[in-house]
This record gives structure tokens, sequence and C-alpha cells, in this order.
């Protein structure tokens, strides 16, 4: 069988062009980081043949991705912020779109008016899962300090196994949210793309590979992200960060969770799409230990873009 007639009939379900070609490649041994780079030889040499062994592998991984399971397991990797991670089914897969959350944290960072403790400078990544965020801030920022929390023992294996082999220092707690680090740990910025799905959402379907519980977040999509900006308030340094990816939809909710916790210079960011995917507020008091609400308190509270 020829190169041209094995991709037809690895998209002959629907298969987009892009992962047919690379699941060729990577059937044929071509290494991850360059899959890529390799799809202008398929086109030049869609006349030679298949080895059958190539032929074999292709069709097993076929059957996994038109199944529904993301390309990112069937290869094992996942590129992020330019780093080549490491991935499988305990922890999501890398979006680009969180790509906006580490860019929001890198421009904060970078003023001066983040540090006003005269610490060195110390990130915390709340539900690291695979580290890519935790592990771009690093890569970008050397001198930072980045600490990594995630609940599940698994996730945590697969950050220290990225962090051992981009050569880069992580320091990984297990636990939920703040409860797994030391009362004393303070930090001039704390980044998070926690759950935030609602509980019935009729995308869940598509992303039955993915592990649940870093998906869902109760009826709202909003249960984690309450705790998280409850908790921060007493883990932020004066003029310290707290930086949140959430839904498309949920950026006024996010927002006006944060006003009320004492945030101060409430920003958002969009996503690739163009989409509110990010929103950040800055500490400059102490923890007033203010109620947070029921689900949709002061959802109309929502910062000028």
């Amino acid at each position: 069988m020829s190169i041209a007639a094995a991709l037809a009939n690895a998209r002959a379900n629907g298969m987009a062009r892009l992962d047919a070609d690379l699941l060729l490649l990577f059937s044929m041994g071509v290494p991850t980081q360059k899959l890529g780079t390799r799809r202008g030889w398929l086109l030049a040499h869609d006349d030679e043949p298949v080895d059958p062994e190539v032929l074999r592998r292709l069709q097993a991984f076929v059957q996994r991705r038109d199944s529904g399971e993301p390309l990112a397991y069937i290869t094992g990797h996942k590129s992020f912020f330019g780093l080549d991670l490491l991935v499988d089914a305990r922890v999501l897969v890398p979006r680009p779109d969180t790509e906006t959350l580490v860019q929001f944290a890198l421009d904060l960072l970078a003023r001066p008016e983040s540090n006003q403790s005269a610490e060195p400078l110390r990130v915390l990544d709340l539900g690291t899962g695979s580290g890519a965020i935790a592990l771009a801030l690093k890569h970008e920022r050397p001198d930072l300090t980045v600490d990594a929390v995630d609940t599940s023992a698994g996730a945590l294996a697969v950050a220290q196994s990225n962090a051992e082999r981009l050569g880069l220092a992580l320091q990984c707690f297990q636990g939920s949210w703040f409860d797994a680090l030391a009362p004393h740990f303070r930090y001039h910025c704390v980044v998070s793309n926690p759950p935030y799905v609602r509980r019935h959402d009729p995308h869940l379907a598509a992303l039955h590979h993915e592990p649940i519980q870093a998906l869902v977040a109760g009826a709202d999509g909003l249960e984690d992200i309450r705790h998280i900006v409850s908790g921060a308030t007493g883990r932020l340094w004066p003029g310290g960060w707290l930086l949140l990816e959430h839904g498309f939809d949920q950026g006024e909710a996010v927002h006006a969770l944060m006003r009320h916790a004492g945030f101060e210079n409430c920003a958002a960011r969009d996503d690739l799409s163009g989409h509110w995917r990010c929103t950040g507020g800055q500490w400059r008091g102490q923890w007033r230990g203010q109620d947070l609400g029921q689900p949709g308190l002061l959802a109309g509270d929502a910062p000028g873009k």
C-alpha cells in the first residue's frame, strides 16, 4: 500500500489530514519533535510503499484516534510554550489557549510593583497536571522559584518527569490546593488552570479520555475557583497576583469573585479565539475573610476590557 492510500484509509472516518499525517509519521518512527516538519516529505513521496509493520501500527493508532483519544496520548508528547512535554491519561492535554495564562504571568512578573516583599520571586501553579504552566514559567524566567501543587500523585509524577527531562527545577506538593503547602509559604504570583467545566456540560462527552477530576467543578463550574480565590488572599505577598484560566463565559463571574475578595487592578486576557479566557487580580492588603457567596453573586461586576 502506498503512502497516499494509507493516508486515505486513515481519513476514511473523517479524521483530519493533520492527524493522519502525524500518526503515519509516528508509526514510521519519526521522533515526535520532528513530526510537524516532516509532513512535506509525505506529500513528496506519496507513491512510495509503506512497510506492513508500519501499517499495522498505523491501524492501531487510527482506531484509538477514531475513538476520541487525544493525539497527544497516542504519541505521548505535546508541545507547549516551546517545550516538549510528556503526557498521558493521568493529566489533561495542555491546550494552546493556556499559553495565554503563561504570557499573562510573565508580563505581570516583569513589573517592579509585582514584588513589594524584597523576597526572591516565587510562583505557585495550582493543579499543575503535566507541569506545563510551571515549567514554561521556569524556562522563560530561570530566576523564579516555582512550586507546583496537584491532588493527583499520578499527575505529579508526570510533572516531575517533565521537569527532570527538561532540566528545570520544580518543587511539587501533593494535596488539595493551598492545603498542600506549609502555612508560611507566600508567593508573588499564583497561577491556575483549575477545573471549570459545569457538571452537566454537553462538551464533556468529547473529553471522556481525559481525567474527569481535572475538568469538572460543580454545577456552575466555579467551585474550585471560589476556593482558590478565597485561599489566595492568605498566600500572596502585597502586590502579588492571582491569575486564573476559566471558561469562555465565566469571566464576569470570576472577576466578581476576585473583586469581592479584595483583589484590585483586575484585568482580563483573551485566548487565541478572542474569548475572555483569563482573569487576574492584584492583592494589596490583608485577608478580610469575605463570604464569596453562591453561584452568580455579583456576576455583572465585570472589568473594562
